[in-house]
Order: C-alpha cells, then sequence, then structure tokens
C-alpha cells in the first residue's frame, strides 16, 4: 500500500512537541511492515536543510495564486533506512523567524491559513499524480496543519478524481487551526464546504473541523483520549461531531522509538544503562546533579519535567506543591518554555533555591535525553493528555511517571498501590481529582516508594519492561487504511 503521510513537523528535523516524534517514528514502522510510505512537509528552513539527494517534482499552484516548488529528496533516519520526502520549497511563506507557527513575538502569523492549507493542497495533487511515477493509495494527515487535504480529496472525488482512502489523526483536539472566515476566499473549496456539515465553526473556518468532517477514517493517539474527545468536558466543541462519527474513530497509543529512546544505547547519555545493568543511572544522576548545581545526594529523588509551560501542563500543581518537595528532600529539574508567566515563576523558584531547583528555559534535545536518563519521577500532571510521549520517555528511562489519570497517561501508567507492586503491574503514581490535594497525594506516595529501595527498583524494572514498540502500532494502523479503502 502506498501512504503519504502529512505533516508540520518532522522527526529529527523540525521538533515543537510530540507530533514530530510520531511524524519520524511512524513512516519506519510502516515500512518496516512492508508498505510504501512517503511523506509530505513544508519547507521550513531545516526540513530543507536535512534534505539529500534533492530532485524537482513539479511546480505547485495554490488556488489563490501562490507557486511553491516540490521537491523530492532523502531524510536520514535514526536506526532505519532513509525517508523518502516531498517538500515543499516556498521561502515567502516558510523561512521566516520564531517557531513554525509564530512570529518572533509569539503571535501567530496571520497568512497560517493559507501557509497550511498549501499543504493541504499539494497532498490533494500528489493524489491526482502530480509525481508520475508515484502516487498514494492513502494520505494520512496528521493535525489540524493537515486538516485541508481530507477536504481536497473529498472534493476531487465528488468531482470524479481518483478514490483515494484518507486518514485524520488528531494530536491535540485543543489546537484547531480556526481562522476567520474570510480565509475561505481563495482556498479553492466550493461554497458548500463552508457549512456547519464542512469547515464552517461558530462562523468561523476550522482546520481540524475539516480533517474530522471530511476523512474517511478518523483515529487519535490513545483508546482514552478518544472516549474523552466525545464529551463536552475534553470535546473542545466538537464532541457532537465526533459522537457522530464515532463508528470510524479509533484510538491507537502512540509508541517509543527505540533507536532514539534507549537508555542501554543513547548516545547523549554519559553513562548508558538498561534493566539488568542499572548502575549508569546512578551515574547520569550524580553527573546532573553536580553540572546543575543542585545537592550532590544520591538519597535525594530527583523529579524532571520536560514540557511546555501551559496552564493544560498542570504546572502551576507543581509551582504549589514545590515547598513540599523540597521540605521533603526532592529536587527538581525543569526544561520547556510557553507562558511567560510560568517561565517566571519557575526562574523565580530556580533562583531562591539553587541546590534543590533547576530551571532551563528553552528545548534542547540533548538536555531532555539526560533528563530523563538522571531522574527518578517524571512529572506529567497534564489537565488533559491526548496521549504524552514524556511519561513513555520516563518509563523508558526508569523515570517512574507521576500523571493525572486522563488520557494517554490512563492508559500507559499503573498507580503505585500495594496491590500493584504486588502483582508487578506498577510503573509510576496517578491521581485523580485535577487539584493540589490529588497532586500532593501523588507526591507522597511517590517519596515513600523512594524510601523503599527495593520495591523502587521492582517498580523501575517494571516501567522499564513495559512494551512500546510502534510495529504494534503500525499494524493498527495499516488495518486503519485498509478500512479508508473498502
Amino acid at each position: 500500500m502506498r501512504v503519504l503521510q502529512v505533516s508540520a513537523e518532522f522527526f529529527p528535523l523540525l521538533k515543537t512537541g510530540g507530533l514530530a516524534d510520531v511524524a519520524g517514528a511512524l513512516p519506519l514502522a510502516l515500512a518496516a511492515a512492508g508498505q510504501d510510505v512517503r511523506v509530505l512537509l513544508p519547507g521550513f528552513p531545516s526540513i530543507l536543510a536535512g534534505l539529500t539527494d534533492t530532485t524537482d517534482v513539479a511546480d505547485v499552484e495554490a488556488p489563490w495564486g501562490q507557486r511553491a516548488r516540490l521537491r523530492a529528496g532523502r531524510i536520514a533516519a535514526p536506526g532505519g533506512a532513509p525517508i523518502t520526502a516531498y517538500v515543499l520549497d516556498a521561502p515567502a511563506l516558510y523561512d521566516r523567524p520564531g517557531t513554525p507557527y509564530e512570529d518572533a513575538s509569539r503571535q501567530p502569523y496571520a497568512d497560517n491559513a493559507r501557509r497550511f492549507a498549501l499543504l493541504g493542497w499539494a497532498a490533494a495533487r500528489l493524489a491526482r499524480g502530480l509525481d508520475p511515477s508515484w502516487q498514494p493509495d492513502v494520505v494520512h494527515a496528521h493535525d489540524w496543519h493537515a486538516g485541508l487535504a481530507p477536504a481536497y480529496l473529498s472534493f476531487d472525488a465528488a468531482a470524479g478524481g481518483p478514490r483515494v482512502g484518507s486518514v485524520f489523526t488528531v494530536h491535540n483536539l485543543a489546537y484547531q487551526g480556526v481562522f476567520p472566515p474570510s480565509d475561505f476566499a481563495g482556498l479553492g473549496l466550493p461554497p458548500a464546504a463552508f457549512d456547519v456539515n464542512g469547515l464552517e465553526y461558530h462562523g468561523q473556518l476550522s482546520f481540524m473541523k475539516a480533517g474530522l468532517y471530511f476523512s474517511d477514517r478518523l483515529t487519535t493517539v490513545s483508546p482514552t483520549y478518544a472516549r474523552e474527545i466525545q464529551t463536552p468536558e475534553q470535546g473542545c466543541g466538537l464532541d457532537g461531531l465526533l459522537r457522530g462519527r464515532s463508528g470510524v474513530l479509533t484510538g491507537i497509543l502512540n509508541a517509543v522509538d527505540d533507536a532514539v529512546w534507549d537508555p542501554g544505547t543513547d548516545p547523549l547519555l554519559p553513562h548508558p544503562y538498561d534493566v539488568r545493568r542499572p548502575g549508569g543511572k546512578a551515574l547520569c544522576k550524580a553527573g546532573l546533579q553536580q553540572e546543575l548545581g543542585l545537592a550532590i545526594d544520591p538519597d535525594a529523588p530527583l523529579f524532571v519535567m520536560v514540557s511546555r509551560l501551559t496552564e493544560q501542563k498542570g504546572q502551576h500543581l507543581v509551582l504549589d506543591g514545590l515547598d513540599a518537595l523540597i521540605a521533603q528532600g526532592g529536587q527538581l529539574a525543569l526544561l520547556g518554555n510557553g507562558e511567560r508567566w510560568l517561565e517566571d515563576a519557575f526562574r523565580d523558584r530556580a533562583a531562591a533555591a539553587p541546590q534543590s531547583v533547576h530551571a532551563t528555559i528553552g528545548y534542547n534535545e540533548r538536555f531532555a535525553h539526560r533528563l530523563f536518563g538522571a531522574g527518578d519521577v517524571t512529572l506529567v500532571p497534564s489537565m488533559f493528555e491526548p496521549c504524552g510521549l514524556t511519561q513513555m520517555y520516563g518509563l523508558k528511562y526508569g523515570s517512574l511517571p507521576l500523571v493525572h489519570r486522563v488520557g494517554g497517561l490512563a492508559d500507559t501508567v499503573v498507580d503505585c498501590t500495594l496491590e500493584d507492586i504486588a502483582d508487578g503491574h506498577a510503573t509510576g503514581f496517578v491521581f485523580d481529582g485535577f487539584d493540589a490535594d490529588g497532586y500532593g497525594r501523588a507526591l507522597r506516595r511517590a517519596f515513600a516508594l523512594y524510601r523503599r529501595p527495593a520495591d523502587w527498583r521492582r517498580v523501575r524494572g517494571t516501567a522499564m519492561r513495559r512494551p512500546a514498540d510502534w510495529q504494534a502500532a503500525a499494524a493498527r494502523y495499516i488495518g486503519v487504511y485498509e478500512q479508508s479503502l473498502a
């Protein structure tokens, strides 16, 4: 089966969150399962810089007149064969300062609708044979940035174009790509598309809704999140549509790329380790404590947090509970950026207690690996979490996750109750109420277990052995692709 994956990000070339990790790992797993997979990406500078063996495929003209050059080449993949990629070379749209979505002042680019409509438009053109040497059977669009691809495919098919299966994956329903209705003009969709049964969303234009409405099949990144987004509490205004399409919605749990995330072979760790030889983890911890200016104390549990800094991620709970964490002898090392007040608050706490708290504002892939390698507990107290990869990295690296029981966190972490420890199922610390009391009690359970070294080692071993391979996820995606063609 020929599958075109469409995404705005791709690890290792461009990453702002978990979307990039999935977009980079899933094609490798699909290829290993015998599928013919290619990816389509916007021509951000880091993506173009990572493209090798480049050839020009065709010129693409968007419905509003914007022109781009579609290039094909290869992207080196950790632990696998290079991936064939199409990249839209359009410097006027993609070669800009800031993030892929915001300018240097953290304001969304005013023309984001067109910047990402071009991605969907190019996917549909490839489905119609833009590259005469390769034409997809299925287009798999990831998140709102690629949400117009299923809409273009649907109207192409209605006009007599080729039948191509479409799959749309929701990575985070809270980010919907909503734009003013004036942006609909020029997108190349018929007027009927701007309708409640289409892209229209409370008088505006929603790329997320386009993907949800027009795709043959829908997936999201964990089974629990698939159920949650059909409720008013977590449906973000789209729960009615999702309930109506529940028959084509599948929750497929994300996985971990072993070529990138394996403490036994990770070149970014100063001291590799694994379940059978865990000594390197203590060395990683001592080295990081020294480097960050934390007290070098093996008896102080090191809590780590690698995250976007937003209230959704529950960092206000961490801040409110920081005095208790320090009073019980713990340490916190943070890596992330986001809302300014959270950045400032963590900087202030680190300055006030430098031997117990360290905050690195920004993102650094190497440092993220070192945090998981050194950490005893990984904090992921999110209000909602579609899947979450951070807790899965924590499991893999023996940094036991402390999580709120929602979404993929509920699907991947088993609380350290006495019975689950005894049965060999416990892997972390889980709380139900999204409040200071629930978080605080989970924190106390973490300290209590840490003071029982034999039980801690047993739970850590269970966590590190938890299967999280992409092969099982890829098999489920292949089943969804086949359904989209039925």
